[in-house]
């Protein structure tokens, strides 16, 4: 059951249309990634969930009941912002227990809610720390709790681990996702982090120019990106611009069949499903650069005309600067004017 649905929602700033007939329905308990790069749309699209932007036009509700027109204390969301936005003349229980007062709860059940969540959120006993006195990631946990705090029906989180280090953002958002699943509270994320949003979502939104490019499971957008925008955004990508002609892409010397019509056609092909083979003779492209991760290496190569590719290996000391290699692609996607023309 969805329970949060956004309807033909546009949002426009003078001439600018932030936002343009945007519609999700998200199920009870799903955490929905939107993500996309600045300017794309998701921020403003999550402030209006939120209240804190009205829409040009459209339609949100929530189990339902329509919000689009409520201030954000009247909705049933909690927001986490990018800044963590804590009082600072307040410790961490007052920051807590603000919203709570608000809604006259007793004294003795504020109390319980407000040390529940420290508990959950990992900073039980400490209540009485001033917000100054935290580290970075300590105080996005106060703002996460303070959210949670209110039981919240939808918790919006705005790019709240985009300040930190990546280290503490990566341990973060293993435990937001952690809680998010113990609560099953049904969530909107909005990133510009591509790991990120793979990493926690169960579904991808990926945002440009105020729509929806594709929306799918993360394996699903990795693997079957819909558009050359998504093939490029998600991980990292070989993007090669060519022309099939008698089912052959071709392009400088690198060629691959390719089941379309004849014409121009961009090749998306990942890295790992790039084979390389050391060649005896001109071969296909040269190597420009290896470089070893320990794990595995990254092969960055170039074509006749200055075109470059990276491949993934095994054995990057197979590989030195200059050699002459073949290639052979093992999965790829093809496109043409914005839309998918052939997988394999």
């Amino acid at each position: 059951m969805s329970v949060l649905e956004i309807t033909d929602v546009s949002k426009i700033f003078g001439a600018v249309r932030a936002v343009d007939s945007f519609s999700l329905n998200v199920a009870d308990g799903e955490l929905v990634c939107l993500l996309g790069p600045s300017g794309s749309g998701k921020s403003t699209l999550l402030r209006m969930v939120g209240g804190f932007e009205r829409p040009s036009s459209g339609r949100i509700t929530i189990d339902g009941e329509e919000i689009t027109h409520l201030p954000p204390e009247k909705r049933p969301t909690g927001m986490v912002f990018q800044s963590h936005a804590l009082w600072t003349h307040m410790n961490v229980f007052k920051n807590l227990a603000f919203g709570l007062k608000l809604r006259r709860l007793p004294a003795g059940e504020i109390k319980d809610k407000v040390e529940a969540v420290l508990e959950l959120v990992g900073l039980a006993g400490y209540g009485t720390r001033m917000t100054h006195q935290l580290s970075g990631g300590q105080q996005q946990r106060v703002a996460l709790a303070r959210s949670l705090v209110l039981e919240p029906k939808i918790l919006l989180l705005d790019e709240p681990f985009a300040s930190l280090d990546q280290h503490l953002r990566e341990r973060l958002r293993e435990e937001v996702r952690d809680i998010q699943q113990r609560l099953r509270i049904t969530t909107l994320f909005v990133t510009h982090g591509q790991d990120e949003a793979l990493a926690l979502a169960d579904r991808i939104v990926v945002m440009r120019d105020g729509k929806t490019e594709q929306a799918d499971r993360p394996d699903v957008v990795y693997r079957e990106p819909r558009t050359p925008f998504v093939a490029g955004f998600i991980g990292t990508m070989n993007l090669v611009e060519g022309i099939v002609s008698n089912g052959v892409f071709t392009r400088s010397g690198f060629s691959v069949p390719l089941a379309a019509a004849d014409g121009p056609a961009t090749l998306a092909v990942r890295p790992e499903a790039l084979e390389l083979t050391p060649s005896a003779s001109a071969g296909q492209a040269k190597v420009h650069r290896v470089t070893d991760f320990g794990t595995h290496g990254l092969v960055d190569l170039e074509l006749p005309d200055g075109a470059r590719l990276k491949a993934m290996v095994g054995h990057p000391q197979m590989f030195s600067n200059g050699q002459s290699v073949d290639l052979k692609p093992t999965a790829i996607a093809a496109y043409r004017d914005n839309a998918l023309i052939h997988r394999s």
